[in-house]
């Protein structure tokens, strides 16, 4: 991803989630040095994922895509592609918080590995005030023993 990038991933951003990202948060993930990456479809921007690595660990930031491409396994590609990053970088365990309501992408995470480890109370902003986040972790040597 390229500040280029920036108004088509936003644009996804905005479709996808109801409180999404601001641009400003998107540059920021560019300029701080995250691993983001965006995915295409004929040179056509349909989706995004952005990871931080270090010190042994990655997070799982952000990962959309277009609703109008969904649910044909385009998010689990994007985050196998993620996890793949991130072991090759040295993190040996991956987190993320995933709204509680998006019961999809739990389900997605628990499929892939991923463990529940807590819970953010009121992390994210909705319609009705706030909403807990749900905290996941993967270890990658718990993932390569299975």
């Amino acid at each position: 991803m390229s500040d280029a990038d920036i108004s088509a991933v936003f644009d996804i951003e905005q479709r996808a989630y109801e409180h999404g990202w601001t641009e400003g948060i998107l540059k920021d993930c560019i300029r701080v040095g995250y691993l983001c990456w965006t995915v295409q479809i004929d040179e056509q921007i349909i989706g995004y994922g952005i990871i931080s690595v270090g010190a042994g660990e990655a997070h799982l930031l952000n990962l959309a895509i277009d609703p109008q491409f969904q649910k044909r396994g385009l998010g689990r590609r994007v985050l196998h592609f993620l996890l793949d990053i991130a072991q090759k970088r040295g993190a040996e365990t991956i987190f993320l918080e995933v709204r509680d309501s998006n019961r999809s992408a739990i389900a997605l995470y628990l499929d892939e590995g991923f463990n529940q480890i807590g819970v953010r109370n009121g992390y994210y902003p909705s319609d009705k005030g706030r909403e807990d986040a749900i905290i996941m972790a993967l270890s990658f040597s718990s993932q390569e023993e299975s």
